[in-house]
């Protein structure tokens, strides 16, 4: 089935979709702030191994991937250069890098080789070149999704490999996001998109309460909040512990 092209000179601005990203962004934002809080001793919880923790980190990313999906589907629907994609993928993996020498000087022992931003950059170009292939993303999402449970190998659990995804076992990092089973996630994000766009647009693009408009503008900036809010948070409460100390 042909696609139905969103008209590139209207403008379109999806706001229902920028504040649910805005929305996962907070999200991410108050589990971080825990985890700083844990780190600095505030309270004790284990984010390793707790339900309470790992099931919210899950939702957490799975609501990024949606979105990130979301994304490919309506750059695509909207005929989006090349030239621009490449140039937001570089901006997404040149924060992976910065996320990573980042977190090699804080946690040298766990610091994070393939986290969320890793793992996106990788897949928004197998969401790219897979646009045209419509329907068959449900089936491979659902693949992809399985395949971590039904074959690992210990091939894959070195830092070199284990951004694959069949690993044996979880590495020991503060973040990991690896293609499998994530891949799926994002797929079902861009197919759904397309579904929506076709039959259900205004899902998307209509208008939203002015009570969500911060979460919408977040939304769009939700790359630089991302990169910021971690230092702020980890400098602030580091203050507090010094003057603590004084």
């Amino acid at each position: 089935m042909p696609r139905t092209p969103i008209d590139i000179h209207t403008r379109l601005r999806f706001d229902r979709l920028d504040a649910l990203r805005g929305l996962a962004i907070v999200w991410m934002a108050a589990f971080h702030f825990s985890y700083d809080l844990n780190y600095f001793l505030f309270i004790h919880q284990d984010f390793y191994r707790s339900p309470v923790w790992t099931l919210q980190r899950a939702c957490i990313v799975t609501l990024f991937l949606l979105c990130a999906g979301a994304g490919q589907a309506v750059a695509s629907a909207q005929h989006q250069p090349l030239a621009r994609f490449w140039k937001r993928w570089a901006q997404v993996a040149g924060c992976a890098l910065i996320v990573s020498i980042g977190s090699s000087w804080m946690f040298p022992r766990s610091f994070i080789s393939f986290g969320v931003l890793h793992g996106i950059a990788v897949m928004l170009v197998v969401v790219r070149f897979t646009a045209g292939w419509g329907a068959w993303r449900w089936p491979l999402g659902l693949l992809a999704i399985a395949l971590p449970h039904l074959v690992q190998d210990a091939f894959f659990d070195s830092r070199w490999t284990n951004w694959v995804g069949l690993v044996t076992h979880r590495p020991f990092t503060e973040d990991y996001v690896p293609v499998l089973p994530w891949l799926g996630v994002m797929w079902w994000g861009a197919a759904a998109t397309d579904l929506l766009l076709r039959h259900r647009r205004s899902w998307l693009c209509g208008t939203i309460a002015h009570v969500f408009a911060p979460l919408a503008l977040l939304g769009r900036w939700s790359l630089s909040f991302y990169m910021v809010h971690q230092p702020v948070l980890i400098g602030i409460l580091a203050a507090i512990v010094a003057l603590r100390h004084l």
